[in-house]
C-alpha cells in the first residue's frame, strides 16, 4: 500500500482520493433530505460508519484512520474559550454550558456502554493548552519567577508520570488459552455505533446479556464453595473464568480486573488492584498542579488580591484581550479541579472505608450499605477494618502479584 492508500472496514483496497465515493447510504440520505422524507432505519448509523472508516491521513505502508472523537476537543476548546475571552457574558454563557455538555456526553456514552477517546482527548489537551497560555500570556508580565514555572512543570510531568502508569495494566484476570481465541473473536464481532458528534462505542452481539451496575457485566453465577478465609467467589460467563474476592467484570473492556473499583471514562481504562495507587496520585499531582497555576495566574492579572476574592472580583481582567483570555482559562481550570477534587474526594472516602466504587453501587442497589457523610460513602462493612488498617491494605496494593493457579483459570 502507497501513503495513500488502505483496506476498508469491508476488506477492499481503497483510497484517500476516494473518500466521497461510492456510499450509497450518504447518496439516499442526501436525496431524502432534499425530499423533505425521513431516513431509513438504520441508515444513520451505517453513513456514520462510513464517515468514521474513512477518515484517515496519509502514513507509511498505508492511510491510517483517526479515531474522531479525538477531534472535537482539539478544534472546539480553543474557539470556545477566545470567543469566551471576548465578553463577560460570553464568557459566562460559554462556561456554563460547556460542563453541561460533557455531562450530557458522558451519560449519552455511559447508557449505551460506548467507550470513547473523547474525555482522555479533552483531559490530556486541556493540560496542554492551558500550560502554553500560561507560558505566552501570564509568564511575559514578570511576575512569575523561574523557580515558580519549574515547579509548575514538574508538577505537570509528575502528573503525565502517575497517568502512564495509571493506563498500565489494572489488574486482569488471566484467560486460559483455549478462551483466547473465543475472546477476540467476541471482541472482533462487537458492532460499531457512532453518532454525528463522534461517538464510538460497541455492543455485543449473540451473547447472553443481563443487567448490568457501573460496567460490571451480571451473567455470573454465584460459587457455593467457598475459600479457607470464608470468602466466595464468583464465575464469570464472559471470560470463563473463577474470579477472587471483590474482582468484577467491566463489560467495556471485556475483561474481569481484581478489586474493581470503577471504569474511569477520563483514562479510559479500568481502575483496579494494580493502578488504583496510580490513579490516586494522578488526581493529586493534578489538584496541587492546577491551584498552583491558579493561583500564580491570579495573582499576576489581579493583583493585590487573595485568589479566591480575585477569582469573583477581578476589575481589571477584561482590560485587554491577553488578561481576558487568562481569566478565562482560570475559571475554566476552576471549574474542572472542582470536578476533579469531587472525584479525588469520594476516592479518598472509600479507601478509608476500604470499599470499592463498584461495590458502593451495589450495596445501593441490594440495599446493604450503610450511608455515611451526607451520602458521600457506603460503607458496606464487609472489608472494614479500621482507618489505619484500611489504608495499609491500599498502600500495599499490587506489591505482591497473585499467582496464577489453576483453580483461577477454567
Amino acid at each position: 500500500l502507497c501513503c495513500c492508500e488502505y483496506v476498508d472496514r469491508r476488506g477492499e483496497r481503497n483510497h484517500l482520493a476516494a473518500c466521497c465515493c461510492d456510499c450509497e447510504d450518504l447518496d439516499e440520505g442526501c436525496e431524502r433530505w432534499l425530499t423533505c422524507r425521513s431516513l431509513s432505519p438504520g441508515a444513520l448509523e451505517r453513513i456514520v460508519d462510513t464517515v468514521t472508516d474513512r477518515v484517515r491521513v496519509p502514513w507509511f505502508a498505508g492511510a491510517v484512520k483517526i479515531n474522531v472523537s479525538l477531534v472535537p476537543p482539539l478544534v472546539l476548546l480553543p474557539v470556545f474559550l477566545h470567543v469566551a475571552a471576548l465578553h463577560f457574558l460570553l464568557g459566562f454563557v460559554i462556561l456554563t454550558s460547556l460542563p453541561v455538555v460533557v455531562l450530557w456526553y458522558y451519560y449519552l456514552t455511559h447508557r449505551r456502554k460506548e467507550r470513547t477517546l473523547f474525555f482522555l482527548s479533552l483531559g490530556l489537551f486541556s493540560l496542554g493548552y492551558m500550560y502554553y497560555v500560561f507560558l505566552q500570556e501570564v509568564v511575559p508580565r514578570g511576575h512569575v519567577g523561574y523557580s515558580q514555572v519549574v515547579a509548575l512543570t514538574c508538577g505537570l510531568i509528575l502528573m503525565l508520570a502517575a497517568l502512564s502508569r495509571a493506563k498500565k495494566d489494572p489488574g486482569y484476570l488471566p484467560i486460559s488459552a483455549g478462551n483466547k481465541k473465543s475472546l477476540h473473536q467476541g471482541l472482533s464481532n462487537k458492532s460499531v455505533r457512532g453518532s454525528s458528534n463522534g461517538l464510538h462505542g460497541v455492543t455485543t452481539s449473540g451473547a447472553a446479556s443481563s443487567r448490568a451496575v457501573n460496567g460490571e457485566a451480571k451473567g455470573y453465577s454465584r460459587m457455593s464453595a467457598e475459600e479457607p478465609e470464608g470468602v466466595k467467589k464468583d464465575w464469570c460467563t464472559k471470560c470463563q473464568l473463577v474470579r477472587p474476592a471483590r474482582a468484577g467484570h467491566c463489560r467495556l473492556c471485556g475483561r474481569c480486573v481484581r478489586r474493581l473499583d470503577h471504569h474511569c471514562v477520563w483514562i479510559n481504562s479500568c481502575v483496579g488492584e494494580q493502578n488504583h495507587q496510580a490513579f490516586i496520585l494522578a488526581l493529586s499531582f493534578f489538584m496541587l498542579t492546577s491551584v498552583y497555576g491558579i493561583t500564580l495566574t491570579l495573582h499576576t492579572i489581579c493583583r493585590g488580591r487573595t485568589p479566591f476574592v480575585a477569582l469573583f472580583y477581578c476589575p481589571g481582567a477584561y482590560s485587554d484581550y491577553s488578561s481576558a483570555l487568562s481569566f478565562t482559562c482560570v475559571w475554566y481550570c476552576a471549574i474542572v479541579t472542582a470536578g476533579m477534587g469531587y472525584i479525588l474526594l469520594i476516592q479518598l472516602l472509600n479507601i478509608s472505608y476500604n470499599v470499592t466504587e463498584r461495590e458502593a453501587r451495589l450495596a445501593l442497589r441490594d440495599n446493604t450499605g450503610r450511608r455515611f457523610l451526607g451520602g458521600l460513602v457506603i460503607d458496606t462493612g464487609q472489608y472494614n477494618r479500621g482507618f489505619l488498617c484500611n489504608w495499609g491494605h491500599f498502600l500495599s496494593l499490587g506489591s505482591s502479584p497473585p499467582q496464577r493457579s489453576a483453580e483461577d483459570i477454567v
